[in-house]
């Protein structure tokens, strides 16, 4: 018999795979409910995982939270609506380094850790440069250097502790970032929602359940 958690990771990765079908057919009242469904999913996790009652699993919470939101503001394409998003991820983004700063980052793995990211986080923002005009080099700027922030915290927790959820779900986190990048700013294509959307709900869904694997050892 599968246990509420395993329903829970189930529901949401079925409304992701009603999502993609959805975004191929262009059916937005469908899509609204599949993608609200499946962020709710792994903020339910989240919560039957105990996350209320541990100071890792609080922070994580919060994180999944402000990605609900942005998920929200996200099903619409009107510019204050995907900045208000992509304000509420960023925001995401800072909840879960703060996270990973609980499980404890030695400074020589960060280092290391920023100095990757660095690069990778340059070369990403050097690609898109050219897609974006005045206040969107602002705004994408600030965001690449959180998910940068987030990734290096990610990866430096991970070292410490032997759990390499936080860096794997960080990673998938960042990099299903870039679809909605290029979907936005380079090229609206389904190929990007195809792959990024189950991405970025796998990554959720890791990102959840990291609060029992870690959070005992930082309440």
């Amino acid at each position: 018999m599968l246990t509420g958690v395993e329903i829970t990771i189930i529901a949401c990765l079925a409304a992701c795979a009603a999502l993609v079908v959805c975004e191929y057919r262009g059916w937005r009242p469908g899509r609204a409910i599949s993608k609200i469904t499946a962020s709710t999913a792994f903020v339910a996790l989240a919560l039957q995982l105990d996350a209320v009652h541990l100071a890792y699993g609080r922070v994580i919470l919060a994180a999944l939270v402000l990605s609900w939101v942005g998920d929200v503001f996200l099903l619409s394409h009107r510019n204050r609506l995907f900045l208000l998003g992509i304000t509420s991820f960023l925001l995401a983004h800072v909840a879960f380094s703060l996270a990973f700063s609980l499980v404890g980052v030695p400074l020589p793995a960060l280092l290391v850790g920023l100095a990757a990211m660095a690069v990778i986080g340059a070369s990403v923002l050097a690609w898109l440069w050219k897609h974006l005009d005045g206040f969107y080099r602002v705004a994408v700027g600030a965001y690449v250097l959180a998910i940068v922030a987030m990734c290096a915290f990610a990866i430096a927790a991970s070292a410490a502790s032997g759990n390499w959820l936080l860096a794997g779900g960080a990673i998938a986190f960042a990099v299903s970032d870039i679809s909605v990048a290029r979907d936005r700013f380079v090229a609206h294509r389904f190929i990007n929602r195809l792959w990024g959307l189950p991405l970025y709900y796998v990554a959720q869904v890791i990102l959840a359940l990291s609060i029992q694997h870690v959070a005992v050892a930082v309440a």
